[in-house]
């Protein structure tokens, strides 16, 4: 085990930080440059739908078979091929020569994202002492998090400067870097009573989020009812398989139940907003790149100065009221928001928005982790971090349909502008129905048990619900729903 402060624990971390924050910077930046995509390319609103979800789809469908990889063959080793498959698949997206190519190495992309996602928390969990590993978790997710916060400001620079290719172009040295150290400093490590990974249930439930996701983008109702038939085979495999991808009992715990829909609700309003945003900005208020990514910073610095004072008033209070309050403020921003048209200013939405995130986003991914037994603390974390993706991934494919932008649309500012006002209005009620089912979380979930030693703070963990929750949460027998 790895001591805290020694340069072997700071290599480490450094190796963490490089691979989870170069995934989570590549999908910002991908949404500040999908003008620029689709300029190039003559795209049309589908096709910038597909450059999205290829990543996403990949990247939920195949989270939680990749987190039991790693347990199986090695954390380290699997996280050094999703790093170097993360890269190799950024050549192919950066010298992509029409829509169709940039798609699949899109898909490729979110692959390589899958297999080093759940491998960062891992190796942390397996290589520090028992006694620094809610530290070095929160360093992880503190330092990972400003890739988050700085990448749409990062984008728009790489775009401006050169072309949207160097957007994918950037991870290439990052993933040599990543590899380097990950080879020289980071143990080995793996699950010795690991079984094999269930198969049959990732491929159904691929297959199924798949069809989901191609029939809702193409508006094929056929398909999009084969891939919710597919997702209903996944839950009856869950159920009758001894040895379950998913445990259905986990599901049996109310607030792990409600937390989850919470996550689901809550990241499908704001992965619709924040695409729907950068296009607004670009396209209706004419904004250049580096603008539109400078955007998002007033809701990078309130969740930076406030995430952490969030978890503690969670930690220390219960996190219901919180996980109740923060949605319906989220939608309320988003409402506001809707004054992002031309002539008008946006910025009073993204701080009430922001506000709402702040409030909500580490409480929640702690409560889905604490409800749930020690022993399927990675699994639970899979779990909400696929549930996130999917949210996501479902409001992508479903929004721009459901508002109107249909073809090349988006880049007429009036169509683009009403279509941004009713989407906000769809993504605004589905938060706000979120927080209305928080009233259902067991306010107590947070306490650790008398004989076990207190969780992390659940503020440890900036960005939780988007790339990966915190895997060392404690629960006792009274965190069970009263």
């Amino acid at each position: 085990m790895i001591a805290w402060g020694t340069p072997r624990a700071r290599a480490v971390l450094a190796t963490t930080i490089l691979g989870s924050g170069m995934a989570m910077l590549d999908g910002t930046i991908v949404n500040v440059a999908l003008p620029r995509i689709g300029a190039e390319f003559k795209a049309s609103v589908t096709d910038l739908q597909w450059i999205l979800n290829g990543y996403m789809l990949a990247l939920a469908s195949l989270i939680l078979v990749a987190g039991s990889l790693g347990d199986r063959f090695g954390r380290r080793r699997v996280y050094v091929v999703g790093v170097i498959w993360f890269g190799v698949s950024s050549l192919l997206c950066g010298v992509a020569w029409d829509v169709p190519v940039l798609v699949a190495a899109r898909v490729l992309q979110g692959v390589g994202a899958a297999l080093l996602t759940p491998g960062a928390l891992a190796i942390l969990q397996s290589s520090f002492n028992r006694e620094d590993r809610s530290r070095a978790i929160g360093a992880w997710s503190g330092l990972s998090g400003v890739a988050t916060a700085i990448g749409p400001f990062v984008g728009g620079l790489l775009v401006q400067a050169w072309s949207w290719r160097l957007a994918f172009l950037v991870n290439l040295p990052v993933a040599a870097l990543c590899v380097f150290l990950a080879l020289r400093s980071v143990p080995e490590s793996r699950d010795e009573t690991a079984g094999h990974p269930n198969y049959l249930s990732a491929l159904v439930g691929a297959v199924g989020l798949a069809l989901m996701t191609g029939g809702l983008v193409e508006q094929s109702y056929l398909v999009a009812g084969l891939g919710l038939a597919a997702m209903i085979a996944f839950g009856v495999v869950q159920v009758r398989s001894a040895d379950p991808l998913v445990p259905p009992e986990l599901f049996r715990n109310r607030t792990f139940l409600v937390a989850n829909l919470l996550t689901f609700l809550v990241y499908a309003a704001l992965g619709g907003v924040m695409v729907l945003l950068v296009l607004q900005l670009q396209v209706s208020l004419g904004y250049s790149p580096t603008a539109s990514g400078l955007a998002s910073v007033p809701l990078t610095i309130i969740m930076l100065l406030l995430s952490s004072t969030s978890g503690k008033i969670a930690q220390k209070y219960g996190p219901r009221w919180q996980l109740v309050l923060g949605p319906i403020v989220i939608g309320l921003g988003m409402l506001l928001l809707r004054n992002a048209a031309p002539g008008s200013s946006y910025v009073t939405g993204v701080i009430v928005f922001g506000l709402g995130l702040a409030a909500v986003v580490a409480p929640v991914t702690a409560t889905v982790l604490a409800s749930a037994p020690d022993h399927h603390a990675g699994v639970a974390s899979g779990v909400n971090n696929a549930v996130a993706r999917t949210g996501s991934l479902l409001a992508m494919a479903v929004l721009p349909g459901a508002v109107g932008l249909m073809g090349e649309d988006y880049t007429n500012p009036a169509v683009m502008t009403s279509g941004w006002q009713m989407a906000l209005v769809l993504c605004a009620v589905a938060a706000i129905i979120g927080g209305v089912l928080a009233i259902g979380v067991n306010n107590d979930v947070l306490a650790a048990a008398p004989d076990q030693p207190e969780a992390p703070h659940p503020g440890d963990c900036l960005h939780c619900g988007v790339e990966g929750p915190p895997t060392h949460m404690r629960s006792g027998p009274q965190h069970a729903n009263k």
